[in-house]
């Protein structure tokens, strides 16, 4: 798959959201209304990751992508963890579950790279860090384009000096994980501070990502150089998408007026909606993915509760702008709306 042709045909990506919030449907349509959808391998076993494949292609589309997490480097110290588990022990006791093991895994990246290599899938994308050029080079002879999510320069050059066709650039606005390589020295900077740089600095496609939620705003990062867009938070609210019933309400309830970054459901950054959990466990360890194993059974109590001050609500600046479109719909929208705003397709 040529990537440059890709992106000019379907400039509009919806973006990969795991934990079940980017289903076979979402990605369906959005790839029918000439956009492209994107399944997310995160949190998935390789088994499920296979049948929503299978499940995106039944249902006729051929073009779209997958998004895999890079592994975390090695386990976190131990009394980071045990320090922090003593911290969720009161919720956990309320919500009347225990808190999770402190596992380190790396997702079943291997597994998971085989599987992708063999089936039908257009485009890979990378998201915590930047595989090895051995794996960009498979993936390659295997007919993939392939995309590393950035959010830096230098995590661009790095994807580039590697072999990765293109580059997805996070601005500091983007709700959910930050795609930051090394959370510890990541770059908060906002869309359209850093997108420039790095379309100056590489030569390879550059993907626009972070607060995008209108033509008008796709439109600006188009004329900052941005050969496609990737919006997520706009989606989140549509019938397709996975996202819990109390994730979807929360964006428009007056309760929930802003957004901030935590590190209090996986040990890693992420933004979300600001609610009790993130403001009461604001010292969170840095140890992904050990605190997303802890917190697990919280957030999926918190959710048969419908209760979202005990869930990760990952949502973007510009949540209020969600809407309960169609996913076809709002991509049909956002086409109109660029075209209007004076970016061509």
């Amino acid at each position: 798959m040529h990537l440059p042709e890709l992106l000019r045909a379907r400039p509009i990506l919806q973006a990969p959201m795991a934990g079940g919030t980017s289903t076979p449907a979402l990605v369906h349509a959005v790839s029918g209304a000439g956009g492209l959808g994107w399944l997310a391998a995160g949190y998935l076993s390789v088994q499920a990751l296979a049948e929503q494949i299978d499940a995106v292609r039944e249902l006729g589309t051929e073009v779209f992508g997958v998004n895999v997490f890079v592994p975390s480097g090695s386990p976190a110290h131990a009394p980071l963890i045990e320090y922090y588990r003593a911290e969720l022990a009161e919720d956990a006791r309320r919500r009347g579950v225990e808190v999770g093991p402190a596992t380190y895994d790396d997702d079943a990246w291997e597994a998971k790279l085989d599987l992708l290599v063999s089936a039908s899938v257009p485009v890979v994308s990378f998201t915590f860090g930047c595989p090895s050029a051995a794996v960009l080079e498979r993936l390659r002879i295997a007919g993939k384009a392939t995309v590393v999510t950035v959010t830096t320069v230098g995590e661009a050059l790095t994807a580039v000096a590697r072999g990765a066709d293109g580059v997805c650039v996070q601005g500091a606005e983007a709700g959910g994980h930050r795609a930051t390589f090394d959370p510890a020295h990541g770059d908060d900077r906002t869309l359209l501070e850093l997108l420039p740089e790095v379309v100056r600095a590489v030569e390879v496609p550059v993907i626009a990502a972070g607060g995008l939620m209108t033509g008008t705003d796709i439109a600006t990062a188009r004329a900052a150089g941005a050969a496609a867009v990737q919006l997520g938070t706009a989606f989140l609210r549509c019938p397709e998408s996975g996202a819990q019933a109390a994730h979807k309400a929360a964006l428009a309830d007056p309760t929930f007026g802003k957004t901030a970054l935590t590190w209090a459901f996986t040990g890693r950054p992420a933004r979300g909606l600001s609610n009790r959990f993130m403001r009461e466990h604001g010292g969170a360890p840095a140890a992904y993915p050990e605190v997303h194993h802890m917190t697990k059974p919280l957030r999926a109590a918190a959710a048969r509760a419908a209760d979202p001050e005990g869930m990760a609500l990952w949502a973007g600046t510009g949540f209020r702008q969600a809407g309960e479109l169609p996913a076809a719909d709002l991509v049909a929208k956002l086409y109109t709306e660029t075209t209007e705003a004076g970016a061509r397709f």
